[in-house]
């Protein structure tokens, strides 16, 4: 995470951004990232003068770790002198090492922000989801942690004035914007009530306004002729197993191995949700890699 220097603008990195969305979701599933409904509260991060520097960041990391659910992982924040905002070694776990830039000591506002980066660093490595690419594999950090309701702080961190400017993440702030315009539509939620940044909250607003345009492109308008016909067999389906009540058809536990053949099934893990998936093949034991959970089921 890189702070100083001039500023980016626009949208450099959109393609990418766009591809993380879709890679959470088929990591995670629609169900999974509903359950992030709610982002982080300013009131939970908060971190005044006062409080005490190693103490108050040990806090502001558990909230993150309790937002993001990883029960069992615990992270051990430092300083030090550095180029690079912060930095975290993704070992196995439990623990995590994560070390601040010593600016942090007198910039403690700011530390809920650098520490919403690295603790999704955490998440996408017990999720087992990456990009290749280092430049890009940051990107896809910072905008899942935007799209699963921490990385508003990122956002927020960006200042910009005629002497100075400061920013943290790799995505640009329209980009953050546009991330968080994009959740926004999903949730129903405004985060701009929480800014304390008046350069944050114009991005946001750009980023909404490319969001919208988003949502006003034609369905399938960039897909080839793959694309067309598989949307128009999902549709289909969708058509003839829709409930007429409005009711939600349910998710059976046990597969028939005659009718999935070599298949693998997907159930939602019963403690975070995390879509767990396994071979058909009988009785099964299955680890969430999330939050470690054992379970055993009939496939």
């Amino acid at each position: 995470m890189a702070n100083g220097g001039p500023v980016e603008h626009g949208y450099p990195h959109l393609e990418t951004v766009r591809a993380a969305v879709t890679a959470l979701y088929r990591r995670l599933s629609y169900d999974t990232v509903r359950t992030f409904s709610v982002s982080v509260a300013p009131a939970d991060v908060a971190f005044c003068d006062t409080d005490d520097l190693h103490l108050g960041a040990q806090r502001v990391a558990r909230e993150l770790v309790r937002h993001y659910r990883l029960p069992d992982a615990r992270l051990i924040v430092g300083f030090r002198e550095m180029t690079h905002a912060a930095n975290v070694e993704l070992a196995a776990g439990p623990e995590y090492f994560v070390e601040l830039n010593d600016r942090f000591r007198t910039h403690r506002r700011d530390i809920g922000a650098a520490l919403a980066h690295e603790v999704a660093h955490v998440y996408l490595h017990r999720l087992d989801l990456s990009f290749p690419g280092t430049r890009e594999n940051e990107i896809l950090t910072d905008t899942v942690a935007t799209y699963l309701g921490a990385g508003w702080l990122l956002l927020d961190a960006f200042r910009e004035d005629g002497a100075s400017s400061q920013k943290l993440g790799y995505l640009t702030p329209e980009e953050f914007g546009y991330v968080l315009a994009k959740r926004a539509v999903v949730f129903g939620e405004d985060p701009s009530v929480w800014f304390t940044s008046a350069q944050a909250y114009t991005a946001y607003t750009k980023g909404l306004a490319l969001a919208r345009r988003d949502g006003e492109q034609p369905p399938l308008c960039s897909a080839g002729w793959v694309g067309r016909r598989r949307y128009a067999r999902d549709r289909r389906y969708a058509q003839e197993h829709s409930v007429p009540d409005g009711g939600r058809h349910e998710v059976p536990y046990s597969f028939s191995p005659a009718e999935h053949g070599s298949l693998r099934v997907a159930f939602p893990c019963p403690t975070c949700h995390q879509r767990i998936r396994v071979p058909v093949r009988g009785r099964v034991r299955a680890r969430c890699g999330l939050c470690r959970t054992v379970l055993e089921c009939d496939t």
